[in-house]
């Protein structure tokens, strides 16, 4: 390496790959430890924007944060052989196949509760408007694929579709802490957000499994706005949830989620398959089970069943 390569790469990998792990660990004993937000008891008094400004913040934690962190692996994954960034990837989509199922069973249980309508005409509207997205995001990707002066997709385009889905995944994280926050329940907005933050760190690997692919690394900016898209969303959900659930309003955002997400696993697929010899292999079939097996412990063993019990 030459003195003039960037400083992440004259570091040892043991520490590029263990780094992000103690950062994740800090941050929730942190949280955890010293709650910077106190009790919530007032918030039923509290006016509006003083719960959108503290409603930011939170999210900023729940979201943002966390997809930083998951992107802290970058340097990491650009030192490895190709087989294993492509079973990155593969860990990619089994983090987005996961969440698909899990918005699956949200999308099925608004459906019943949805006024004016019955249960099957709920579950039509959905599977309507998981179509619709999943069409409209294929369409489009074609289309800026014929556009653009390249042969075919980058792994940072992968990267921004990739951002999208799971950004629309987190307004659903979003509305559950907006939800907590109005009631007053300090411990269970904590909870949530401790949760939120081990979850999404994964997600911020997803974003830039693709991304370690490509010859060249994005510019920093980059990294920026896809902690944006992927994150911030928790932002927007908590806003909303403070103003009470909808059921027909978490239908379509967990409708569309849920066709951006399959669209952006078509996407990861593709992007495997352009320069390995076989699209399901030892590594990528494991590595695939791997994502959406920590995505289930992480959300429904520890999250739902420890942090958040009963």
């Amino acid at each position: 390496m030459s003195d003039e390569s960037p400083y992440w790469e004259r570091l040892p990998g043991w520490i590029l790959a263990v780094g992000p792990i103690v950062v994740i660990a800090l941050v929730a004993a942190l949280l955890y430890l010293t709650w910077p937000f106190g009790s919530l008891d007032g918030m039923a008094d509290a006016g509006t924007v003083e719960i959108v400004w503290m409603l930011t913040i939170i999210g900023a934690i729940a979201g943002i944060v966390p997809v930083v962190i998951g992107m802290l692996w970058f340097p990491y994954i650009r030192r490895l052989d190709s087989r294993f960034v492509h079973g990155f990837i593969a860990l990619g989509a089994g983090v987005l196949a996961f969440i698909a199922v899990e918005m699956t069973e949200d999308m099925l249980e608004y459906a019943g509760d949805v006024e004016g309508t019955t249960t099957a005409v709920g579950i039509g509207l959905g599977i309507a408007a998981v179509a619709v997205t999943f069409g409209l995001m294929y369409v489009l990707s074609e289309w800026r694929e014929s556009a653009a002066s390249t042969s075919g997709k980058t792994g940072l385009q992968i990267a921004y579709l990739v951002a999208i889905a799971l950004g629309l995944h987190s307004i659903g994280e979003g509305l559950a802490i907006g939800v907590y926050f109005v009631l007053g329940d300090a411990t269970m907005v904590m909870l949530l957000v401790i949760g939120f933050v081990i979850h999404n760190v994964l997600e911020g690997l997803t974003c830039i499994a693709a991304m370690a692919r490509d010859e060249l690394p994005p510019k920093l900016r980059h990294f920026g706005l896809i902690a944006l898209l992927a994150g911030g969303p928790v932002i927007v959900g908590g806003w909303i949830g403070s103003f009470g659930e909808d059921p027909l309003l978490a239908l379509v955002f967990f409708a569309v989620a849920i066709g951006a997400i399959l669209q952006a696993i078509v996407e990861m697929v593709d992007l495997v398959r352009i320069d390995a010899e076989s699209l399901i292999t030892l590594t990528t079939a494991a590595t695939f089970v791997a994502g959406f097996f920590l995505m289930f412990l992480l959300e429904d063993v520890i999250v739902e069943g420890w942090i958040v019990p009963g």
